[in-house]
């Protein structure tokens, strides 16, 4: 199926090549002098990465994007704050669904026109069309998909402690009780960045309840009360227990992400291992100067529902924020694979388009994690936090985030119940 895709995307390429070579210099520049403002949360690397898929953009159409970085601002706020003075953006990339959703019922972005929509059909499954809908329109483009249901390790500890990944959660219990009793640290965590514990506690969610629980959970059909969440929370607590956490869990409250990455595998490597997701590569290579795939690897978070995999991810979806012709032509060009391509050659990035070419990734392992990503089909799920209102999902210190802080110390499963779903009712989730 993918490989009739590729041909028919390869004919179709040359036919829009021969169409292309034949056009005339003003219609690559049909677009010049018109200014795109485009606002989202990358910045270093990624930013750098995305700027470059602007420059695509403006090598062929000549419009000038000048790209604003949230950094470490909440970007509903930056959003809001941009309306109140009257200094709308034309094009964002939101990282939650749920966001989406909440600017479309407000009458803040702009429904994807025919053109873009047929676009979207012809190069993404209908996982992702719906994770972009609200009310049964389209209104926005998946241009970056991360594939957050894997546990980064230091091939060396695994292999002197003379473990190997697991395959289940009973595994992953012995691997980390293994690992302590060789005098490693099992887990380095981020417990200051919230949104890592709700990672653990969704990926471990959906094995334990599976997706259709995921869903109503999610849409909160079932409460945080429900026993399949105090399972979950169960199995959370006895992983990352003190004594399974580098520094335990008080110096995990302090832990940034980036610092767990560091922490786990910069020589001399401190913890084994890091769940997170594909993203961890990035950091890994600039940050520790360690071989991704030799020194340090990643296996899938264990365990199937049902014998089915799954995966658990998020991404970011472009939307249209002004009713400029030149925004909705750039959301069409970040719904092509040409698009994604310029920024999957360069790493740190996976793509839900159907048609990009594997082949551009950087590294075997690259395309693997985009491949099981494509491959997840409907047993894709976007991360849970993503999916809720923002104020509870999404909020740093609050909601889902702060409540999970505070598991964290005390593992007091029936508390954290009860204060997510007060937190879920609050917020109107």
């Amino acid at each position: 199926m993918l490989r009739t895709r590729r041909l028919s995307a390869l004919l179709l390429a040359g036919l829009l090549f021969a169409a292309c070579a034949s056009a005339a210099p003003a219609d690559r520049d049909r677009l010049r002098g018109t200014t795109i403002v485009v606002f989202g949360s990358w910045s270093g690397t990624e930013q750098k990465h995305f700027v470059a898929v602007l420059e695509a953009f403006t090598a062929e159409t000549g419009a000038r994007v000048r790209y604003l970085s949230a950094g470490d601002r909440y970007m509903p706020d930056v959003i809001n704050t941009r309306f109140s003075r009257g200094e709308p953006l034309d094009v964002a990339l939101l990282p939650q669904p749920g966001l989406l959703r909440q600017y479309a019922a407000a009458g803040r972005i702009v429904p994807l026109d025919a053109k873009t929509g047929a676009i979207v059909d012809q190069h993404y499954s209908a996982v992702w069309r719906s994770l972009a809908s609200w009310h049964g329109r389209q209104y926005g483009v998946w241009f970056k998909a991360a594939n957050k249901s894997l546990v980064w390790y230091d091939v060396g500890t695994f292999e002197r402690a003379a473990v190997v990944p697991p395959d289940d959660l009973a595994g992953l219990e012995r691997v980390a009780a293994a690992l302590r009793g060789h005098g490693v640290a099992p887990f380095a965590v981020a417990g200051y960045d919230g949104w890592t514990l709700t990672d653990w506690f969704e990926n471990l969610y959906l094995r334990l309840a599976g997706p259709t629980r995921y869903d109503a959970l999610a849409a909160h059909r079932i409460a945080w009360t429900d026993p399949s969440v105090a399972r979950a929370l169960t199995l959370m607590g006895r992983l990352l227990q003190s004594g399974n956490v580098l520094g335990g869990t008080t110096h995990a409250l302090r832990t940034s992400f980036e610092s767990s990455v560091t922490q786990a595998f910069r020589l001399p490597v401190h913890a084994a291992m890091v769940a997170e997701g594909d993203f961890v590569a990035g950091f890994v290579t600039a940050d520790t100067h360690r071989r991704i795939g030799a020194e340090v690897d990643a296996f899938p978070f264990p365990g199937d529902y049902a014998g089915f995999p799954v995966v658990m991810g998020g991404g970011d979806v472009a939307v249209q924020m002004s009713a400029e012709p030149a925004a909705a032509e750039l959301i069409r060009f970040l719904a092509s694979p040409e698009a994604a391509e310029v920024w999957a050659a360069r790493g740190g990035f996976i793509s839900p388009n159907l048609d990009v070419n594997l082949g551009v990734y950087p590294d075997a392992l690259s395309r693997t994690l985009a491949r099981q990503v494509i491959e997840a089909g409907s047993n894709f799920r976007f991360d849970l936090s993503d999916l809720l209102p923002a104020d509870f999902g999404s909020a740093p210190w609050t909601g889902m985030q702060g409540t999970l802080r505070r598991f964290l110390q005390d593992r007091d499963v029936a508390a954290a119940q009860s204060r997510l779903e007060a937190a879920a009712r609050a917020a109107g989730g």
